[in-house]
């Protein structure tokens, strides 16, 4: 469905996307992981043709995607980071704009527009004035907006910035739905338990590269653990030694302090777990309580970068 090579843009001294390179399959639904900063956003206005690239090519169904490639674009459908809505319009009147804008027939607009303002849970709301909506109702109609000309591609710039909890599980249930209809999505996110979720693949960028293209399943097992525990201790102070002495124990891959206790990665819960615990009752402390689980994203993208997700955010900024 969609082929990126080589592809490269550059904002004066610096370089905003180097040599980015990646397939997507027709029905897949591929997360673009990174911190703001790393280039998805440019990689994605270089994809849906609103930024021409210094170098590379950006394919669709094997047609090239340029500034004057209209039949090509049509077949993209857009979800900006940035609301791209009329707010002293109401819902239908900015989807009867955008409608027009993609030149979907007037005969067909009605129609589309009633099953996307249903699709994302605000046909209710359709004559309301946007104004008044909230940030996550926005964010929705956002969706709405981009799958009026029933596009196969759809790209999704970080769509749940800036919203509640409950408006995000609702486009979470909105981009499963476009998966269940067989969509190709391409989805940025610096959030990694987005792209756990709702991705079949993830591609990972860093300083304007990818660094990672690989499954779910794939980038955990890059990983030398595999599980993560974290122990609640009554007094969280833990000693050197007792860090020393977890680290020694077979199957513990790390074990370091965390703001209530004890973070320790290992392979196996069973054998490693049990030894992990008798250690910490013999060193005199008290654990309150255990919980044990899969080592997380985060932890890869560290592996991957060499540094955090959120430090890489804060010190850079947007593109």
């Amino acid at each position: 469905m969609l082929s990126v090579s080589a592809l490269s843009k550059r904002f004066g001294s610096r370089v905003a996307v180097d040599g980015v390179a990646f397939q997507i399959r027709s029905g897949e639904t591929v997360g673009f992981l990174g911190p703001n900063g790393a280039g998805k956003t440019t990689t994605l206005a270089m994809i849906s043709g609103l930024l021409t690239p210094d170098a590379g090519l950006v394919l669709l169904n094997g047609q090239p995607v340029t500034g004057d490639a209209g039949a090509t674009k049509c077949r993209i459908g857009l979800v900006p980071q940035d609301l791209a809505l009329y707010d002293e319009l109401s819902a239908w009147s900015n989807l009867q704009l955008f409608g027009g804008l993609y030149g979907v027939p007037r005969d067909l607009l009605a129609q589309r527009a009633t099953a996307v303002l249903e699709l994302v849970g605000l046909a209710d709301r359709l004559h309301d004035r946007v104004g008044g909506f909230s940030g996550g109702m926005k964010r929705r109609l956002n969706i709405a907006g981009a799958l009026l000309h029933d596009p196969p591609l759809i790209l999704l710039d970080e769509p749940t910035v800036g919203v509640d909890p409950q408006s995000r599980n609702a486009i979470f249930e909105n981009i499963e739905e476009l998966k269940r209809r067989g969509k190709t999505l391409l989805y940025t996110t610096h959030y990694m338990e987005e792209a756990e979720r709702l991705c079949d693949r993830i591609l990972i960028i860093d300083h304007g590269r990818i660094v990672a293209d690989d499954t779910p399943h794939g980038l955990y097992a890059r990983l030398p653990a595999s599980r993560e525990v974290l122990v609640d201790l009554e007094r969280p102070v833990v000693g050197v030694d007792l860090l020393a002495k977890l680290a020694t124990i077979p199957g513990v891959v790390v074990a370091q302090p965390s703001a209530r206790g004890l973070r320790i990665e290992v392979n196996d819960f069973g054998a490693a777990l049990a030894r992990c615990l008798e250690l910490i009752a013999a060193d005199g402390a008290t654990v309150q309580t255990v919980q044990a689980g899969r080592v997380s994203l985060e932890r890869v993208f560290m592996a991957l970068t060499g540094h955090g997700l959120r430090d890489a955010a804060a010190d850079r900024d947007t593109s």
